[in-house]
């Protein structure tokens, strides 16, 4: 399914879309190169959304979204200084090879109660400094996809802020690099093949983005691939200032919409097929999921068009739709599944258990029978679409995206908390606030204050008393 992605930058029908030259002559995926207007930054999200169409909006950690990131260190290099020209070079090469890389930034689930400066022997921290570059050692969560990657990223973010210099670094590391271990958590493709098919599994088989624990062990890091060491407050700060929050929002909320139109298609043909299409409950049900699709797509189109000045003649996401598909998406997709499950109910699970029981001569005719749909579906098709939208949303692979969709853009309370920070540090809270208060400087405990207003002296009765 990755090949895919990359054969179709290649394709005639979808390169133009997809695609825009390079600097050096060549050409790369749109959102690998920071959009200098309003145009180049739709182009970039229509780029997005053609990408995520590849794989039915399924893969959150498909090659562009860590282009969130990798396009930001051509336009806000200085952020990155001493380190300023490693970031130069990598915004240039990674467009050229339109490379492949997961994240690792947050820290284990281990004595969260504690700085990282004190969980040092499970946090990613510098061992020794070499001519060369850096011996780094711990480990990060949660690498998603990473042992089909190029690089791994490694970076800070957690609600404990870094205090001592040997935590401070952020770096890209290959994936082939000694010291560099992947343990990952059980495969729902290696359990889709072993006990069922792509019949009975059809994204579990092939789009399962296997998450890791990311372990360094001595792990060498040359200087060339250091991006920050050292510095504490710009390690601190890599998140808010760096440009990558906005733009990861837009891939994310653009990612989740395809995803939605994917869902919503199923969850369509689903009632056809169970013959509770017309049902005025179904209906609402079905209205409110497309509700929610509409809302993202707005938000993204809200994201892409509001294009925000930024650095080096270059535009970011808007930010105020952005933190708002933020929070929505957390509360969005377990809504969702939700309503899924009640409007298609036992649906989901009125099916045989293996593909291979529609080649069964004496199974067939009461599978025929009994397990046909309605609306002209067959007993083959009937279960061939149930068993896609069970898997969506009911097998462990749909749960874990649940999971992933509650936590993608962060913890729960902090991406509430930064909806008010933004609101503060940019004004709009005073805004709102003297909105509110021109209303109400309207009056005062004798009544009203401006000349076009009646105070009603003549016909209120407490105050004839």
């Amino acid at each position: 399914m990755i090949a895919r992605l990359y054969d179709a930058l290649h394709d005639p029908a979808k390169k133009e879309v997809l695609t825009m030259p390079t600097e050096d002559g060549g050409f790369t995926h749109r959102f690998y190169r920071a959009p200098r207007n309003v145009e180049e930054q739709v182009a970039s999200r229509d780029a997005i959304a053609e990408w995520a169409r590849t794989t039915y909006g399924w893969m959150g950690r498909s090659p562009d979204y860590k282009a969130s990131f990798l396009a930001t260190l051509g336009a806000n290099n200085d952020f990155y200084k001493p380190f300023h020209e490693n970031a130069k070079r990598w915004y240039h090469k990674a467009q050229e090879k339109t490379y492949f890389l997961n994240h690792a930034i947050i820290h284990p689930p281990v004595d969260r109660d504690k700085g990282p400066d004190e969980v040092g022997d499970v946090c990613v921290h510098v061992d020794e400094e070499t001519d060369g570059g850096l011996i780094v050692s711990g480990a990060k969560v949660v690498a998603t996809g990473s042992a089909l990657t190029h690089y791994s990223f490694i970076a800070h973010h957690g609600a404990v802020p870094l205090q001592t210099k040997k935590f401070a670094i952020v770096f890209a590391i290959p994936t082939s690099a000694p010291g560099l271990k992947f343990i990952c958590r059980g495969s729902y493709e290696y359990a889709a093949n072993l006990v069922g098919s792509p019949f009975d599994y059809p994204l579990s088989s092939r789009l399962d983005e296997n998450d890791a624990i990311l372990v360094l062990d001595r792990a060498f890091v040359p200087w060339e691939d250091v991006f920050i060491y050292g510095d504490v407050e710009t390690a601190n700060n890599f998140f808010p200032k760096t440009g990558f929050i906005p733009r990861f929002l837009m891939h994310g909320c653009t990612r989740l919409a395809v995803k939605l139109d994917f869902i919503t298609g199923l969850l369509l043909m689903a009632v056809e097929a169970t013959g509770s299409k017309d049902y005025r409950s179904v209906q609402a049900n079905i209205g409110e999921v497309i509700a929610w699709r509409n809302c993202f797509w707005g938000l993204s189109e809200a994201m892409a068009r509001n294009a925000k000045p930024w650095t080096e003649g270059t535009v970011l996401p808007d930010t105020a739709a952005a933190q708002a598909y933020q929070v929505l998406s957390t509360e969005a997709y377990p809504a969702i599944r939700h309503l899924v499950e009640k409007t298609v109910a036992s649906g989901l699970i009125y099916m045989n258990s293996h593909a291979t029981d529609f080649n069964v001569p004496e199974l067939r005719p009461y599978l025929d029978r009994f397990v046909r749909g309605s609306n002209g579906y067959t007993s083959e098709q009937r279960v061939k679409l149930m068993k896609m939208l069970w898997d969506a949303v009911g097998s462990e692979f749909g749960s874990r995206h649940e999971l992933y969709e509650v936590n993608y853009t962060g913890n729960h309370e902090d991406i509430r908390r930064q909806a008010l920070a933004y609101l503060n540090a940019s004004g709009i809270a005073d805004e709102l606030k003297a909105f509110a208060e021109s209303a109400m400087a309207e009056y005062d405990v004798n009544g009203w204050t401006v000349p076009d207003l009646i105070t009603p002296e003549d016909v209120n009765v407490i105050k004839r008393k």
